[in-house]
């Protein structure tokens, strides 16, 4: 059995492209680093690939024989959002995102796997949402989370410029988009303390010893 352990960065000439054997697989199985497959032609492999590895439509990668094999993205079932205005789109992308769902997306649709209750929600926001058997890729992350693919040519400066502007426009306010809104005004009196706040995640709930007054406005 031949094992599949790296993956091309640069590009082949398209006859070798062409003639490589092709290993068909679905979103989920192209996620795992681990995994035995069997290519299209019926040859059983091992594809052995780095952990954190999401494998793309069209990806080369070579077996331990030095051959040649090209992945392709399988047809499932997914479901196809489409709104009748950008903004509800937009919504529907934010909503997905709050709750981590891959998501592929077209300059007028979004794509997902199909949900019952994602389903559900997605009409009820106003969208379009039909069933269809197509391949899926969603978006690898903007975070710097999940592979980075060879033709994500503009991944580093997309990521580099909303890092930017999220950076001039939210440095020192934050909203939050929650079921019910609070505004706070805090005004803190410090006598002799002087707190570094660049570390993310750290823990308020110690007592300093402020004279803290707090404004609500629900």
């Amino acid at each position: 059995m031949r094992t599949i352990d790296k993956r091309l960065t640069a590009k082949l000439a398209p006859v070798l492209v062409k003639r490589a054997p092709t290993l068909t697989l679905a979103f989920d199985a192209r996620c795992k680093s681990r995994l035995a497959a069997t290519l299209d032609h019926g040859e059983e492999v091992a594809l052995v690939m780095p952990r954190g590895t999401v494998l793309a439509d069209g990806d080369m990668l070579v077996a331990d024989d030095g051959g040649f094999v090209r992945v392709v993205a399988a047809p499932e079932d997914v479901l196809i959002v489409r709104a009748p205005s950008v903004r509800l789109l937009t919504r529907a992308a934010y909503h997905l995102g709050n709750r981590h769902t891959p998501v592929e997306v077209g300059a007028e649709y979004l794509k997902l796997e199909a949900d019952p209750v994602l389903e559900d929600m997605l009409r009820r926001l106003g969208c379009i949402v039909g069933h269809e058997s197509q391949p899926f890729q969603p978006e690898t992350g903007a975070y710097g989370g999940g592979h980075k693919h060879g033709h994500d040519e503009t991944f580093g400066e997309d990521y580099a410029l909303a890092q930017k502007v999220y950076s001039e426009h939210h440095g020192h306010s934050h909203d939050h988009d929650h079921d019910h809104e609070h505004e706070h005004e805090h005004k803190h009196a410090h006598d002799a303390h002087d707190h570094d706040h660049s570390q993310c995640g750290h823990d308020h709930s110690h007592d300093h010893g402020h004279d803290h007054k707090h404004k609500h406005d629900h």
